[in-house]
């Protein structure tokens, strides 16, 4: 099955999620992570979370629990926007370790809260919510994105992208993507990494092409 989601649906659904983080007491500078696959929702998080002047950290989908809470415990993750699958495999099991863990989204269609213990229907609180969110202030220098690069040895190290990079997400989208409105794009590199995030996600929505989003896996 396919849908088409037009930039004003995608637009007034992140705002949505704004609103669903701002309810919770979420802030800005407060870290808002994903784990899932290439799929509306995710971009949804990501820009919501943006405009809310929040964090967005993504987590590669094919990580195990223990990777996982190394990165989650580093970053002071506070929320976790991801499937149920993900969930009951590799975070229930070590829910109890991350401290800093407030709120956990299931985006699965017919999710409501507490269908898996301690956790939230991500469409149940989107559809509450209203899409009159003021967009939070935030300066080129402000934190926007953690990404952990890949490690064999040793604990990861993540690495904060501020705000103004998006001026440089739209110049290489421009001249290395030579990217255009009228274009069909497909980004195939996995959300958890930082081509994902810059080239799947950011720089193709900059210059409002239309993006081939695929949730299969490789």
């Amino acid at each position: 099955a396919s849908r088409d989601l037009s930039y004003a649906e995608l637009g007034a659904h992140t705002k949505r999620f704004t609103n669903v983080l701002r309810a919770l007491g979420i802030n800005k500078g407060d870290r808002v992570f994903t784990l899932m696959s290439r799929c509306p929702e995710l971009y949804i998080t990501i820009l919501g979370a943006l405009r809310n002047g929040s964090v967005v950290s993504p987590l590669f989908s094919a990580f195990g629990p223990e990777p996982l809470a190394t990165r989650m415990t580093i970053g002071e993750a506070e929320v976790l926007v991801t499937t149920r699958a993900h969930y009951v495999r590799k975070i229930a099991k070590i829910r109890d370790q991350l401290s800093s863990l407030k709120h956990v989204f299931l985006i699965d269609d017919h999710a409501k809260d507490g269908d898996e213990p301690g956790t939230l229907g991500f469409w149940h609180w989107m559809d509450a919510a209203t899409d009159d969110a003021p967009i939070a202030h935030t300066t080129a220098e402000d934190p926007a994105l953690l990404h952990f690069p890949s490690r064999t040895t040793g604990n990861p190290k993540g690495a904060l992208h501020v705000h103004g990079a998006v001026t440089m997400h739209y110049v290489t989208g421009l001249y290395a993507l030579d990217l255009h409105a009228d274009d069909i794009y497909w980004c195939t590199a996995d959300p958890g990494w930082v081509t994902g995030m810059s080239y799947g996600v950011i720089a193709p929505l900059l210059h409002g092409v239309t993006s081939i989003v695929d949730e299969a896996e490789f």
